[in-house]
């Protein structure tokens, strides 16, 4: 794979060229930003930035006015190779808090292993309606000792209005959920977003996380993409590493709440 080629590819096409990830959403370009705004349950935030140091603190100072106008908190997506340089050290003095960096990690769906190995006694189940969303949640919730407020909304809209977009799994031990994860696709630009692939404590270190990958990575080939795309903790990078995912760039969100 030509890294310098397909992290070119998931900027233009994710973050220059970017699609609504939901209903009622809708994406802006506001000069060298651009945008995604939602209501309060949706992903509002700004996706990319072609900056440079002349312009920056007040392009800034305007998506700050703009959201704040909305009465919304937002996020400002960076990635190491944005520019100017400085964009994170900016948006913290304009009231930007970062969160933890995770590694932009890409592969091709040709590369990966395609038959999921699960433990003994774990089975795949997918998630269409409103009980396994709650499974998921709850899994999301144990796995990463984190509330989730809009998550739950935020993938019911996804389902009831855009379910060609999204493929939600669930992995079950007996009648507990142990694993769940969801699977953004983006018609058009060859790349599948995963998220979530979140383990409870107990399951960790069995292969199950793994396993979902190997599983969505067969839906999204058989759907005809090229690229799967993970955002990646410390945890999950020196899996993905082995199943052989490359390290593209590192993420950086900066949150701004009014």
């Amino acid at each position: 794979m030509d890294r310098d080629h397909v992290l070119a590819l998931f900027d233009q096409r994710i973050r220059r060229d970017a699609q609504p990830d939901g209903p009622a959403v809708r994406v802006e370009r506001d000069g060298a930003v651009v945008r995604q705004v939602g209501g309060e349950h949706a992903w509002n935030g700004v996706v990319w930035s072609g900056l440079d140091e002349a312009g920056a603190d007040a392009a800034i100072a305007a998506q700050v006015d703009y959201f704040t106008g909305l009465g919304l908190e937002f996020e400002w997506k960076t990635y190491a190779h944005d520019r100017p340089a400085d964009l994170g050290r900016r948006l913290l003095a304009a009231g930007f808090t970062a969160e933890p960096d995770e590694a932009l990690m890409i592969a091709r769906i040709e590369d990966l292993p395609a038959d999921p190995v699960l433990p003994e006694g774990v089975r795949l189940e997918p998630v269409t309606d409103p009980a396994g969303v709650d499974l998921m949640v709850a899994v999301h919730e144990q796995a990463f000792g984190t509330d989730s407020p809009g998550l739950r909304e935020r993938i019911l809209d996804q389902l009831r209005h855009s379910p060609d977009t999204i493929s939600l799994v669930v992995a079950m031990a007996g009648d507990r959920p142990v694993s769940a994860a969801r699977m953004e696709l983006v018609p058009g630009t060859g790349f599948v977003g995963l998220w979530g692939g979140g383990t409870v404590p107990a399951w960790r270190g069995r292969g199950v996380y793994r396993a979902l990958v190997a599983h969505r990575a067969r839906l999204a080939a058989g759907l005809g993409y090229e690229y799967l795309q993970v955002d990646a903790s410390d945890q999950s990078r020196p899996i993905l590493e082995r199943l052989g995912f490359a390290r593209l760039s590192t993420t950086t969100p900066y949150v701004f709440q009014p």
